[in-house]
């Protein structure tokens, strides 16, 4: 008797075992809301210049190295005093702006986010620009071009975009504000309100300016606007 006792006993603890494993280890669920993914700002659409300028809008004058000042002031007067049909400004000859100076140009252009990547279409000379979104770096080995190299990050609702890789055949601006192949550009585009995106540029250029500088730049978003076709050779008519 005493035995059956306590083997009805052992048969009973063996049955609430996998009960009791179970409520211990059992997955509880995740709170998928605490964990989701932050909200990407959205920056699509057609924007243009709020107030087009001759000048790139800095919060300080440039700084010049002394001898990239001397360059852009015989820059300034050859750019004032040329024969009309022997403009000296590259874009005259079909020339990419470059960055960040196709941003000025008194064109609309246009951002379209996908995966991994911010694509900016620019009306003006039909240029478009990659910026990769999707955690790369720099190459280590980049040609230097007219756009340069982007890379990108979302910091809250700030675009931050960072570009290399410049030759040094553009003009900041259209006075003709100079570079060199070493500019690092860094700029921090956020939406202000609906219609109005603003693009904070800092030009990092230790061969031609003392300290890095800032500039800013407004846009009006233009929603029933759509980017044209613009050939530069076409329009073209300097020599």
């Amino acid at each position: 008797m005493r035995n059956l006792s306590i083997g009805l006993v052992l048969a009973l603890a063996a049955l609430a075992l996998p009960v009791d494993i179970f409520a211990r280890t059992a997955t509880h669920p995740v709170d998928t809301k605490s964990k989701a993914a932050p909200a990407v700002p959205d920056f699509s659409g057609v924007w243009f210049i709020r107030e087009y300028s001759r000048t790139i809008l800095p919060k300080e004058d440039p700084p010049l190295q002394p001898a990239a000042e001397k360059f852009f002031q015989q820059r300034v007067y050859d750019n004032s005093h040329h024969d009309p049909d022997q403009s000296v400004d590259p874009t005259e000859k079909c020339i990419p702006p470059g960055v960040p100076r196709t941003m000025l140009q008194p064109f609309p252009w246009e951002i379209v986010q996908a995966p991994g990547r911010v694509v900016i279409i620019y009306e003006y000379q039909a240029i478009p620009r990659q910026i990769f979104m999707d955690g790369r770096g720099h190459p280590s080995d980049l040609d230097p071009t007219y756009m340069g190299h982007s890379i990108g990050k979302y910091e809250g609702d700030t675009l931050v975009i960072d570009t290399v890789g410049f030759n040094d055949k553009t003009w900041l601006d259209p006075m003709g504000l100079p570079h060199s192949d070493a500019m690092h550009v860094i700029e921090r585009l956020r939406r202000t309100d609906h219609d109005t995106l603003v693009d904070e540029v800092t030009i990092d250029d230790p061969k031609t300016y003392t300290k890095p500088w800032t500039a800013q730049v407004t846009f009006k978003l233009h929603p029933d606007w759509q980017i044209q076709e613009y050939v530069c050779a076409e329009n073209n008519r300097s020599k």
